[in-house]
């Protein structure tokens, strides 16, 4: 399946949580709290299966970060060959990617935004022009804007009008246009509410 471009509030009623980031999806989450169809209010019914529970899990975490799923499955299996909790191995490696990174320094308004930036051309890690949204990020990278990118309208007011607070593992300049990988990212860090360890048991079947 290709990365999702479909309508985003109608995902996140069914996930039951913003995936996208927009304005869009927190009001459509407000005025109907239930999934997306004629029979939407009555699926609340019943508890769901394991299985469901754990499918929705991966589903928040895929589209959120905006991977195809064999992009998703291709992270999984790295952070399963990796030492430690193969869960919070999965997530920093969806933390480190270079589009996600704009979006968590505040460059960007949301993530589907961060990555049109990045696949445009207006990034340069350690001072070479990345146009990979899956670039992995690494301990001391310098991510900052080119020179055409900081003239961007869009920019210049997501830079002044977002005001998000950078996590702890970013250390972003005073004038919004460069950051810094100063750490790798931990658990307690990323705050998009997933349970990763349901993840994990539904691709270890």
């Amino acid at each position: 399946m290709s990365r999702y471009t479909g309508p985003r509030a109608r995902i996140s009623r069914r996930l039951g949580t913003n995936i996208f980031g927009t304005k869009g999806e927190v009001i459509a989450l407000d005025k109907r709290p239930y999934p997306p169809g004629d029979h939407g209010r009555s699926r609340r019914r019943g508890n769901p299966s394991e299985y469901l529970l754990q499918l929705q899990e991966k589903q928040k975490a895929r589209l959120s970060y905006g991977l195809s799923e064999k992009q998703f499955r291709s992270i999984y299996a790295e952070a399963s060959r990796r030492e430690g909790v193969t869960g919070e191995n999965m997530l920093k490696f969806l933390e480190l990617r270079l589009d996600n990174a704009v979006y968590r320094a505040g460059i960007a308004a949301t993530r589907p935004q961060a990555r049109q930036l990045v696949n445009h051309g207006h990034f340069d890690v350690n001072g070479k022009r990345v146009d990979i949204p899956s670039y992995r990020l690494r301990k001391g990278d310098v991510v900052s804007l080119r020179a055409k990118a900081k003239k961007m309208v869009l920019v210049q007011w997501n830079v002044d009008v977002l005001d998000r607070q950078a996590p702890a593992w970013l250390q972003v300049a005073d004038d919004n246009h460069e950051f810094t990988v100063i750490d790798l990212p931990s658990r307690d860090q990323i705050d998009i509410p997933i349970r990763e360890q349901l993840i994990v048991e539904l691709y270890s079947k």
